[in-house]
Order: structure tokens, then C-alpha cells, then sequence
């Protein structure tokens, strides 16, 4: 049985407070939710919590939270997050993206230096620059969360450098994706996982852009099998 999340606020620095649900006990799980917002992963949190410890955080600037003026890149949010991982003494932790978080989570997998991040599990991604394949920035987000968004991306929702830096990767990636994402491509989705050795890649039938919402049986099946597997032992 999975308990109710409750919600604290984290002072990591001055100046820097972050909201951040939490459920369930066991190995860490950080879960980060794209540009709709903290309601967006509701189930995945509640899913991911039975077995597990997981920390959910909002992204500074999102659903009224506070986004220090410091904060302007996708690397300033993968580096406070790596500190928050840090600051709760958490290490070898799976991170779980989902679209804008999957671009959070796979910076932080490639800035970790601590084994702070275990595995990573992106959920129809977006980040990298895949030639042909350029995401369109949502209109359908609040507008706090597309202005918050816009500073963190500068309104780019890719970054040419990502691609080659995560085929450095040594970490287990799986990469779920809706077959029917209307924002990304299967394609889009086909493409990064090739990109990375080792990393595999489900598509979830009939589901859009967040296959968990779509698809919630099939999504949770690919992600519960790939957490079930035996972590490997770092060199």
C-alpha cells in the first residue's frame, strides 16, 4: 500500500527553497514533471511510491512557486537537483523525466559526478537535437508555467550539445514513449535511444504525450520491469 504524499519545502540555499512531495519507502525514485506542471505525474508519483521512496519536486517558477533569478538554464535546475539528492543523502537514485523533467534528468545524469543518479527512465523526452524532429513550445501550460519554462530553455526546447554528451552514459536508460506522441515522434524517441549505448526504448500504443495519463497499465508494466532488474555493479 502506497501512503499519501505530503508536501515540505526543502532550503537548500538561501534564496532557494524548493517545494517537493514525498511518499513511500524503500530505494529513492526522483520523479520531474514537464511543462504542465506537478499535477501532470500525479499517478506516477502514487505508482512509482509503493515499494519506493520518491521525491517530487516543483520546478522553481512553476504553479506559483519561486524562481530565483540565478536560475536560467536547464543546468542550473539539474544542478539543484543533483544537490537535493545530496542534501537527503540519497546516492544511486533512478531519476524518472517526463518530457521537459526528461531533458532535467538527463542533464543531471550527465553532470553527476557522485552516483547521485543509478538509472534513468525518460518519458517521451525532449532535449536533445534530433535533426527533422524540433518540438514546438506547448501552448496548452499555464502561462506562470510557459514564462517559467521560456527562462530555463530560452526559448529553444533543444540543445545541440545534449546528444553527444549522453552517449557517455554508463548508466542502465530506459526511454518510454508514446507511439502516438503528437509532440515528440516515435521517431524522435527511436532516434535518442539509438544515440545511447545500451539504452532501450518502449513505445506504448495508443498514447500521446504522457503515456501515463494514455496508457497507465502498459506504461507502468515497461518501467516496474526495467526497476526490477538487478542494478549493476559501477567500475
Amino acid at each position: 500500500m502506497t501512503s499519501n504524499p505530503t508536501t515540505a519545502t526543502h532550503q537548500l540555499r538561501p534564496g532557494l527553497a524548493l517545494t517537493v512531495r514525498a511518499a513511500g519507502h524503500g530505494r529513492p525514485v526522483l520523479v520531474l514533471h514537464g511543462a504542465g506542471g506537478p499535477h501532470t505525474i500525479d499517478s506516477l508519483l502514487v505508482h512509482l511510491a509503493d515499494g519506493q521512496q520518491v521525491l517530487a519536486p516543483t520546478h522553481p517558477g512553476w504553479d506559483g512557486t519561486t524562481r530565483p533569478e540565478s536560475m536560467t538554464s536547464v543546468a542550473d535546475l539539474a544542478a539543484t537537483y543533483l544537490e537535493l539528492l545530496e542534501a537527503e543523502g540519497l546516492s544511486e537514485a533512478t531519476v524518472v523525466g517526463v518530457s521537459f523533467g526528461g531533458w532535467v534528468a538527463a542533464e543531471m545524469a550527465v553532470r553527476d559526478r557522485d552516483h547521485r543518479v543509478g538509472r534513468l527512465v525518460l518519458i517521451d523526452a525532449i532535449g536533445p537535437q534530433i535533426p527533422g524532429h524540433r518540438p514546438a513550445m506547448p501552448s496548452n501550460a499555464p502561462p506562470e508555467n510557459l514564462a517559467a519554462l521560456r527562462a530555463y530553455t530560452r526559448d529553444t526546447l533543444e540543445d545541440p550539445t545534449l546528444l553527444d554528451r549522453a552517449r557517455l552514459r554508463t548508466i542502465p536508460e530506459l526511454l518510454v514513449w508514446g507511439a502516438d506522441d503528437p509532440v515528440v515522434s516515435a521517431e524522435f524517441g527511436r532516434r535518442y535511444a539509438d544515440a545511447i549505448p545500451g539504452a532501450r526504448l518502449v513505445l506504448i500504443p495508443g498514447a500521446g504525450h504522457l503515456p501515463m495519463r494514455d496508457a497507465p497499465e502498459a506504461t507502468f508494466a515497461a518501467i516496474d520491469a526495467f526497476l526490477a532488474e538487478a542494478a549493476p555493479t559501477r567500475s
